[in-house]
């Protein structure tokens, strides 16, 4: 069965070429298309696509409020359109805490320069996102914001420079919280966390990341498969929103408890054995860069039996192979759940490869990692 698509963007052209590019695809189906965000919530709720692709300035109404409406009415998988500036970040976040899936450039010269890659892309993104747990999960909702703290800045919902409304979460009948699969971790002297993730990644770290306190015992590491342009305003937008620091990683940062290092997009991460983190270039001939295999396999090197290392929701199985060094080691690897995944694809190569000492719903990954670190 052909997956269905509402095509939202007040661009005729965009539009029009995005509704060409994914009817060129047999398994794809185009059943409507519209201008604004008020048309595409009407569109959603009587045309109930599978799939929603989105702009985000729109006349009338914009993506993210579009987004939002969405989500409490009609849950369907949505993927962004975006620029690649810092703005364009800044709402891309903004949009997958709306509830938005996934996100896409918004690039008129690739369409024009390469058309078959953007068309190879598309329909990629499309098919993957269309089997997501969006729909139905009870983490279609935006992620909460963490109490404000006395002394601290309050929580904000983007990189603005003050703090955004955030939507109301849905209600549903069927939104139950993730159970676990495991039992509770036992405590060991941890001396790096790391964290690995892709589809689904933002709000999955900012549930797990705001849960920790400004003290937690351990340094931790982020692998986010996200453009360079994004990352930076990724890590701000999590140091505001968490008790812990977090910034972008730098050639030479040194870990330390109580600070999350962000891998650069369009980069690699290293970590070494005095606690220094290293920078690489983007290897062409790698699929992801930063590559959460990249950044685990130098952990397992540098600390052997000491790290605690995560994989959450993700598209394909980068990680395992670094997940099998540390394991090779005698270090802890836990996956995220099925239930509570919007792409259940890094955590389920884990699992099948039996690689996993624990399996965790979303919400209780963080309350486990201040169980396990001591």
């Amino acid at each position: 069965m052909a997956v269905k698509v509402l095509v939202v963007d007040d661009s005729g052209f965009f539009r029009r070429r995005v509704s060409e590019i994914l009817s060129a695809d047999p398994t794809i189906q185009v059943v409507g298309t519209a201008t604004n965000g008020k048309e595409a919530i009407d569109q959603a709720l009587s045309l109930k696509p599978d799939v929603i692709t989105m702009d985000y300035e729109m006349p009338m109404m914009d993506g993210i409020t579009a987004v939002r409406h969405i989500m409490q009415r009609c849950p369907t998988p949505v993927l962004m359109f975006s620029s690649l500036t810092h703005e364009g970040a800044r709402v891309t976040l903004d949009a997958l805490d709306a509830g938005a899936v996934d996100y896409l450039p918004k690039n008129f010269e690739d369409i024009s320069r390469n058309p078959e890659k953007v068309k190879q892309l598309l329909c990629e993104k499309v098919h993957t996102i269309s089997r997501s747990n969006r729909r139905f999960s009870a983490y279609s909702s935006p992620a909460p914001a963490p109490a404000p703290q006395p002394s601290a800045q309050p929580a904000v919902s983007s990189l603005g420079s003050s703090p955004a409304p955030r939507a109301a979460a849905p209600v549903r009948a069927t939104a139950t919280p993730a159970s676990s699969t495991s039992p509770a971790p036992k405590r060991k002297p941890y001396k790096l966390v790391a964290i690995g993730t892709s589809t689904g990644g933002p709000v999955a770290l900012q549930r797990v990341l705001t849960q920790l306190p400004a003290n937690f015992p351990a340094p931790i590491v982020l692998i986010q498969h996200m453009p360079a342009a994004f990352t930076k305003a990724f890590a701000e937008r999590l140091d505001k929103l968490c008790k812990i620091s977090v910034k972008e990683a730098e050639d030479g940062d040194m870990l330390r408890p109580g600070l999350a290092l962000l891998a650069p997009g369009g980069k690699q991460m290293m970590v070494d054995g005095r606690g220094t983190v290293k920078i690489l270039p983007g290897d062409e001939r790698l699929n992801y860069k930063p590559c959460v295999d990249i950044t685990f396999g130098s952990a397992a090197k540098s600390y052997g039996d000491k790290v605690l290392s995560v994989v959450l929701t993700g598209m394909g199985a980068d990680g395992r192979e670094g997940a099998r060094l540390l394991k090779q080691g005698g270090s802890t690897v836990w996956a995220q759940d099925e239930a509570s995944c919007v792409i259940y694809g890094m955590p389920m190569a884990i699992v099948k490869a039996n690689l996993a000492d624990a399996v965790y719903g979303l919400d209780e990954i963080g309350k486990h990692l201040v169980e396990a670190c001591v």
